[in-house]
């Protein structure tokens, strides 16, 4: 529904400007073509994106047009002239780092040698104005009709992570305290795909940020969307040490079944209150904390004495309690945010 939404939209807003680009070419009896294809490429993920490409994209377009009525006035319309006038606009944007705008520099260079046949100066001119057209239509068009807003999508995109997250945890923790030498091919599918949805979200907020330069987000919108971002870095910080887990050595460990049950109970209890909200009770979950840095502390002077051959090495148990408070510690910054988001609802 999300894909068929940002779909719907950018359709919309790319029908927007190529009519309106066709539109006042035709008024100026530019031939629309150029410019159309210049609009259509031009509209962008944000507002911000599309003046930076654009910026880009007119010096290109004119290099292409540039080569095109060049080789057009030395070879006439033939094969020759639209190998070189593609293959020197390439090169040529490639070495002005121009790469945002080599597509619709080539497209024009090329398109052009069908359709100039003399005054090639005022057809190189006309072209440097359709493409200007293209731009400005797209541009704004964009910052206009349909204006990007990704905070919605930001925010369902946390919880969503965040209840995932609390899967993968119960899974990883389960599978470790069963004593499971090689780790679940699914375990590593699972963190491999939380990573992906986090990368997305990430991109997300770095178009909304582009955006809020030109469309700033106010009110309780701007909250929302500081406090997924913060949430998001936390999410980010939990897959990180899940990844530690899964890609440790973790043989030979040895717990004692009291102490099995008290961190299978914690790793529920963490699940559960990353899978809903509801579930989260801070003062419980300071309690389980705290019991579990005490088994750190008391079994790690005995299990580093059992380790004694290797001294420089950390025992797996050790390891494994560090990265889990960590993970616990993490959990309650990702609900301070929440508990914080919850008050400025009240407040308002």
């Amino acid at each position: 529904m999300k894909r068929f939404q940002f779909a719907g939209g950018r359709v919309l807003k790319t029908g927007v400007a190529v009519f309106v680009t066709a539109w006042i070419c035709e008024l100026l009896n530019w031939p629309p073509v150029f410019a159309v294809i210049t609009a259509i490429v031009t509209i962008e993920p944000t507002v911000s994106d599309s003046i930076r490409k654009g910026v880009i994209r007119f010096p290109a377009s004119a290099i292409g047009s540039a080569y095109a009525v060049f080789f057009i006035s030395i070879f006439g319309n033939s094969p020759i002239t639209y190998t070189l006038a593609a293959v020197f606009t390439i090169a040529t944007c490639f070495r002005l780092k121009l790469h945002a705008g080599l597509l619709v520099a080539t497209l024009t260079a090329v398109a052009m040698v069908e359709v100039i046949h003399s005054n090639y100066l005022i057809s190189f001119f006309i072209r440097l104005g359709t493409t200007t057209t293209g731009l400005l239509v797209s541009t704004v068009v964009n910052m206009f009709i349909l204006p990007p807003d990704y905070t919605k999508d930001i925010v369902k995109n946390v919880q969503s992570i965040g209840k995932k997250t609390g899967i993968v945890v119960m899974k990883v923790f389960q599978d470790i305290i069963k004593n499971k030498h090689e780790v679940d091919i699914a375990d590593r599918k699972m963190i491999a795909e939380l990573d992906k949805k986090i990368q997305q979200t990430e991109t997300l907020i770095r178009f909304q940020k582009d955006e809020a330069q030109y469309h700033p987000l106010i009110g309780n919108e701007k909250y929302l969307f500081h406090t997924a971002q913060n949430q998001l870095v936390t999410l980010r910080l939990i897959n990180y040490h899940l990844d530690n887990l899964i890609n440790t050595p973790l043989t030979s460990i040895s717990w004692l079944e009291e102490d099995k049950r008290i961190i299978l109970e914690a790793v529920h209890e963490l699940s559960n209150s990353m899978k809903n909200a509801s579930n989260y009770d801070a003062r419980k979950h300071q309690k389980q904390f705290k019991q579990l840095t005490e088994l750190f502390w008391e079994d790690n002077e005995e299990i580093t004495k059992n380790n004694e051959q290797h001294p420089t090495h950390f025992p797996p148990e050790l390891i494994i309690m560090y990265e889990l408070l960590s993970i616990y510690n993490l959990v309650t910054k990702f609900y301070q945010h929440h508990e914080g988001k919850k008050q400025k609802k009240k407040r308002n």
